[in-house]
């Protein structure tokens, strides 16, 4: 028998896929404790509660009336054997027909461990009155709210396998396929209350602390507690990921977020994975149990993608960096993009593809082509290539200096303080303050460079300029740009939206390629470890030429990266 395949899912932050509509108390619970039915929008009662995936607690055995799973199951009665009995008029069950107005019907034993089933949701505040939200009142304080988003990814694997029905007419659509297992690299819930290690339901080792919102975890509901992370924990999804992928224990790896920012984190993975597994990024436009989600065909397809091994080339390496696969979509790590918030939103960037492939609604899948640029293990900027410090630049009192900038600890692991600052700037037409385009007046540009140099870490700049070229429409901002080139911030310049053309090369500026500015901000980012800063000019605005060799070919490193990656 040949091993089944074996996946690890990471659970990142503000993940749609692995979020849930609000528990709102059912009206049986409502009524059974002598309170108001749930009420339609008008008015009127609701017809139907909504039904939550629960585990009974005990055994339990019920009465199943026979042809009610389709209106014309009893148009083929002749097809079929005969009940396990009847019901009648009291609600008694007996094996045989009492009268011509029993019902047949099918018995049905269950018990806890049969999983979760759809069921009415009974629970109450603890003062008594209904649940109506995520929390005991509206805009209620964090103490008072509760969490809809899974704290793992365990749960809303097992309802997919358990409740998600395939066309065959049959579940188990992810572990018939392969095992998984669960990370919580940077998860979009947390356990307020800290949980015991023989309460965990993920691989996780030891005793989770009480984790605190907006540092152990990151949701967007309740919207007024949102929290998104912050840059440094940046450094533990990458350390993370890189452990699980190095382990030796899985096939590949699915990487879950929120649905306008797994392009960033997809990209950012395919550059700095040091591996020849395949990685898969997931998001959902819909919450998980939503009508019409789509979280659960986007991560079976997932698993699919991962066990057909159709992303290995003839020594089993990866071939296709990191995808993103949505909609039955297989989308290149570098050029996808949110485009709209619903099913089908999803896009390629740079007008020259960017679809790698898909899945057929029968579950063939088909490659169309591959990606050209550097990825996972042939990347030049994975954590494997990455040196154990870089040079950085800071503001002196005499000026700009560089200092050493650790980029790994003593294990290899990439350090939270290494993680560099990178802004995007925008430019447009008219943008310049007054007439003869004095760069004095360009008070944001110039706080922002200081702000850089005043920070004492890695730091860059996107400029988001005109299409394709990536050029800045005002001389007096181009000027500060060129400042911060020569006080040691690489600067690099793309095209504004989704250019199609490609940056032009300039001898200081590096031409950001067809990328997005949130791309180009990932390559330059990761550039930033592996080169460290530009040399430093004394007087940025003045270089000599001697400096302005010495930026040229510092800039020439990035520039081979970025037309490359």
């Amino acid at each position: 028998m040949n091993r089944k395949p074996r996946i690890a899912h990471l659970a990142g932050p503000n993940a749609t896929i692995q979020n849930t509509p609000p528990l709102v108390t059912s009206t049986k619970a409502r009524q059974k404790r002598g309170l108001p039915p749930l009420h339609n929008p008008d008015g009127s009662p609701v017809r139907f509660d909504a039904l939550r995936a629960q585990r009974l607690a005990a055994p339990v055995t019920l009465y199943v009336e026979q042809f009610s799973a389709h209106p014309l199951e009893a148009d083929s009665a002749h097809l079929y054997g005969p009940p396990d009995g009847y019901v009648d008029a009291s609600g008694t069950f007996h094996r045989d027909r009492q009268s011509a107005d029993d019902k047949p019907v099918y018995e049905i034993q269950i018990g806890p461990e049969d999983g979760l089933y759809p069921l009415p949701y009974m629970a109450l505040q603890a003062n008594g009155s209904p649940w109506e939200e995520e929390c005991a009142v509206p805009n209620a304080p964090d103490a008072q709210a509760r969490q809809g988003f899974f704290p793992d990814g365990s749960r809303s694997f097992e309802e997919i396998d358990r409740l998600s029905v395939l066309d065959t007419g049959k579940v188990n659509a992810i572990s018939a396929l392969a095992d998984v297992d669960f990370y919580r690299a940077q998860p979009p819930s947390g356990y307020r209350k800290g949980l015991p290690a023989a309460k965990r339901t993920d691989v996780g080792e030891g005793d989770i602390p009480p984790e605190v919102r907006g540092r152990d975890f990151f949701p967007y509901r309740p919207v007024h507690l949102a929290g998104g992370p912050p840059r440094p924990a940046l450094a533990r999804l990458t350390n993370v990921a890189q452990q699980v992928l190095s382990s030796g224990k899985y096939d590949g790896i699915i990487v879950t977020q929120g649905s306008p920012s797994i392009e960033e984190t997809s990209y950012w993975l395919s550059l700095l994975m040091d591996t020849q597994l395949p990685i898969c990024g997931n998001s959902a436009q819909r919450p998980h149990g939503m009508i019409s989600n789509d979280g659960p065909k986007n991560l079976v397809d997932s698993v699919t993608y991962i066990t057909s091994r159709i992303w290995a080339d003839e020594h089993g390496r990866n071939k296709t960096g990191a995808v993103v696969i949505q909609e039955q979509q297989f989308f290149a790590a570098r050029e996808v993009m949110k485009a709209d918030a619903r099913p089908g939103g999803y896009v390629a960037t740079g007008g020259h593809g960017g679809i790698i492939g898909g899945i057929s609604h029968n579950g063939a899948l088909k490659l169309t082509y591959l990606p050209a640029y550097k990825h996972t293990h042939l990347s030049e900027v994975n954590t494997g290539k990455l040196p154990a410090s870089v040079k950085a630049v800071r503001k002196a009192a005499n000026g700009v200096e560089s200092f050493d900038c650790a980029i790994k600890d003593a294990k290899g692991a990439l350090l939270e303080s290494a993680i560099p600052s990178v802004t995007i700037v925008k430019d447009g037409l008219w943008q310049t303050l007054e007439f003869g385009d004095d760069p004095a007046l360009e008070l944001d540009l110039i706080a922002l460079i200081e702000h850089k140099l005043g920070m004492g870490k890695l730091a860059g700049l996107i400029v988001e300029g005109q299409v394709p070229y990536g050029t800045m429409a005002s001389p007096a901002r181009a000027k500060l740009a060129a400042r911060a080139v020569f006080s040691g911030l690489p600067v690099a310049r793309v095209g504004r939206g989704s250019p199609e053309g490609f940056a032009d090369p300039h001898p200081n500026f590096i031409a950001g390629s067809n990328l997005t500015a949130i791309k180009a901000r990932l390559l330059l980012m990761a550039c930033l470890m592996k080169f460290g800063s530009l040399p430093i000019a004394k007087n940025p605005d003045q270089p000599t030429a001697q400096e302005m060799d010495a930026t040229k070919q510092a800039v020439a490193q990035y520039q081979a990266v970025f037309d490359t990656h």
